[in-house]
């Protein structure tokens, strides 16, 4: 189906279809958030059109005839899943080269068109939910096959995404979890304007409201706050390791257990992670510190797991218990989930350090900072925008915790007014939520601080909720 259909297929999907999932009666987020830490242990399983390449990133033109799974039996991750004590599994519905495992209607870029000729995301939640298991669905917004690329997003694009989200969210039941990838990643380069996060979320609340949607590529952002994101993912193999001494946000941590994510030659006979390293390293100290642990497992071009693979999940269930609930979860603000509207406007800012100036506090770049000259006893730092614009949230994330005192104000009509509502303070983290008003300027003014401020972002937000 060409992307100009893509609007109308999604119209004409059965949004209803959900309706058991929709009909319950559903926890707060927090209280799904609890529960996805006490699952404590899960599996990944990257299995898609890289499977049969030599390569992660797999060629966006590979046709679908090397997708061909001859042996391929859900039933067997399933079983291997409960030999580790896994709770869930998460599969690669749609990898960054564009191929869907499922029965989609919104590209002839699918698995139907292969040689298996079968549901693989079908199999899948069945042979988990058989065995008592939760299911989870991976989804890459980067989609190199369909061109959602930097620089190439059409509202095409953004209708094709919905509607294969839409697809996956009432034709398969309840899904615990949706991981997102390829999303505001240094390496996807498309941002959350590009695709807007905050249509995509509403829909996947809309559809299931239950369902967690967890950003894996959430990385730049602050460890104290969840921005763009109701669960904090870390990707270990990419240098992402949570502090299981100061973690207080529901997290989720990754891992491969072989060398890649997904089958490479040779697998059969190399080993894999060191079970025992993976329990007392990774699942026992993660679990305390609120961190759901998913390790992936790859099935090979058959499309079962390797027998050393297979191996090491028994291993694991042999050292590893899940002993039921964790601590209580600690209390945190709602997710950030709106866009940044102070992103890249017009900055100014009291006397700064030369290397330090005011455009570096709303770059989008949590590495980089506007900091105050030290000789300044009440620093302030503002955005302007081209017109008014409505807003009823402030994020201002400092590099360290320096700032003791601070208020905000917005500029309405030429004249400055302090900002009502009550501030949180994470640390370096400080979100402020309040009533919407409109300005075209909003500042802070900082009325103590232990050292000069660095200010790395300074986010304005207008909330639907």
């Amino acid at each position: 189906m060409k992307l100009t259909r893509i609007i109308s297929a999604l119209c004409l999907l059965p949004l209803l279809a959900a309706g058991p999932v929709l009909a319950q009666q559903q926890p707060t987020l927090h209280e799904r958030q609890q529960q996805f830490t006490d699952l404590r242990f899960g599996m990944f399983i990257h299995f898609n059109i890289p499977t049969f390449m030599e390569d992660d990133w797999a060629d966006p033109d590979a046709s679908p005839a090397i997708f061909n799974p001859r042996k391929l039996d859900c039933r067997q991750w399933a079983d291997a899943a409960v030999s580790a004590n896994m709770s869930y599994g998460c599969l690669t519905t749609k990898h960054h080269s564009g191929f869907a495992i499922w029965d989609t209607k919104t590209t002839d870029y699918n698995v139907m068109n292969s040689p298996l000729k079968r549901d693989v995301v079908r199999e899948y939640v069945n042979a988990f939910r058989a065995k008592g298991l939760k299911v989870m669905l991976y989804f890459s917004i980067l989609d190199t096959h369909h061109k959602i690329r930097p620089g190439h997003i059409t509202p095409a694009h953004i209708a094709m995404i919905k509607a294969q989200l839409t697809e996956l969210l009432t034709n398969y039941g309840a899904i615990d979890a949706m991981i997102i990838d390829g999303w505001d990643a240094p390496w996807s380069r498309i941002s959350y304007e590009d695709v807007p996060f905050g249509e995509i979320y509403g829909l996947i609340k809309q559809l299931q409201p239950g369902c967690l949607v967890m950003d894996l590529n959430a990385a730049k952002y602050p460890a104290e706050a969840l921005f763009y994101t109701d669960i904090k993912s870390y990707e270990q193999g990419a240098g992402q390791h949570i502090s299981t001494s100061t973690n207080r946000l529901p997290a989720l941590a990754c891992l491969p257990l072989q060398q890649n994510w997904f089958y490479k030659t040779g697998f059969a006979t190399t080993p894999v992670k060191d079970p025992a390293k993976l329990v007392n390293d990774i699942i026992v100290p993660y679990n305390k510190a609120w961190c759901n642990f998913i390790l992936n497992v790859a099935p090979n071009r058959d499309g079962l797991f390797d027998a050393n693979a297979l191996a090491a999940l028994k291993a694991i269930g042999q050292q590893w218990k899940n002993e039921g609930p964790v601590a209580p979860l600690p209390e945190n603000e709602a997710p950030i989930i709106a866009e940044n509207i102070a992103k890249h406007q017009p900055a100014n800012g009291s006397w700064s350090n030369d290397m330090n100036i005011m455009d570096f506090g709303n770059d989008d770049r949590f590495g980089s900072t506007w900091q105050s000259n030290p000789a300044v006893k009440q620093p302030w730092y503002e955005v302007a925008f081209t017109k008014e614009r409505a807003f009823n949230m402030i994020t201002i994330t400092e590099d360290k915790q320096r700032i003791t005192a601070y208020h905000l104000e917005y500029n309405e009509n030429g004249e400055w007014k302090s900002l009502p509502g009550k501030g949180t303070d994470a640390g370096r983290v400080k979100i402020h939520r309040f009533p919407r008003v409109w300005g075209n300027k909003v500042r802070i003014v900082i009325d103590g601080f232990s050292e000069a401020p660095a200010i790395a972002e300074f986010g304005v937000y207008d909330e639907k909720r």
